[in-house]
This record gives C-alpha cells, sequence and structure tokens, in this order.
C-alpha cells in the first residue's frame, strides 16, 4: 500500500477547509485526499502550524525547507520521496503519484466531501 503525506503551510485549522474565506483549491484538494484513500491509499496530513514537529522529524521536509523555505509547501511524499511541491496537485495527478486507476479523476465529486464553515483562529 501507498503511503501519501501531505505537509501543508500553516493553515488555521487541519484542512484550511474554514472561515468566511474558503479557498476553493484547498476544498478541491481535501475532496481529493478523501477520493485517494477510499482508493485504498494510505493517506496522512500535517499542518505547520499545528504539527511542527512532524516536519522536523522528516528528513526529506527538513531538507526541503532548508533549500526552498515555506515556498516548498504543500509538499506532497510518496512512500518517503518527494512527490510534488509548491502546489496541490490535482486528482489525476494523485492517482498517479499512488499508483491507482485514475477513474472518475478528471472530475471530482460535489458531494464528496462537505464544507463546514466555522470560525477559527
Amino acid at each position: 500500500m501507498k503511503v501519501v503525506k501531505v505537509f501543508d503551510p500553516p493553515l488555521c485549522c487541519s484542512t484550511g477547509v474554514c472561515g468566511p474565506k474558503v479557498d476553493p483549491a484547498l476544498v478541491r484538494f481535501a475532496a481529493d485526499l478523501h477520493w485517494l484513500a477510499n482508493q485504498k491509499v494510505a493517506v496522512e496530513r500535517y499542518n505547520l502550524a499545528q504539527q511542527p514537529q512532524a516536519f522536523a522529524a522528516n528528513e526529506a521536509v527538513k531538507a526541503a525547507l532548508g533549500e526552498h523555505g515555506n515556498a516548498c509547501l504543500p509538499l506532497i511524499l510518496v512512500d518517503g520521496a518527494v512527490a510534488s511541491q509548491g502546489r496541490y496537485p490535482s486528482r489525476q495527478e494523485l492517482a498517479q503519484l499512488a499508483g491507482v486507476e485514475p477513474d472518475g479523476a478528471a472530475e471530482p465529486a460535489k458531494a464528496e466531501f462537505p464544507v463546514f464553515k466555522t470560525k477559527c483562529c
């Protein structure tokens, strides 16, 4: 089983899908990660603001941050190797990175991941 780890820049909550102005890219990516997990891929997600120890404990992440600073975030690791940095990949790209069939990967399901607008920070 592939393991996909996402190291996000500092966000106000674990997914960044909160508050009065939700970034549509974060909503799409959260749904895409949910889809990927349903494809039997292990998905872990870390937020620099809430889980800095995960960033400090991972050598690949420390190296990328040392070389590029926060510009490398979001950083996506697949089985420990850097697979993407500096942007959120599409569902199609995630499918390819994780080695799963991209059936239906072009269009994310609209009701797959609900968006809750909550007060944060």
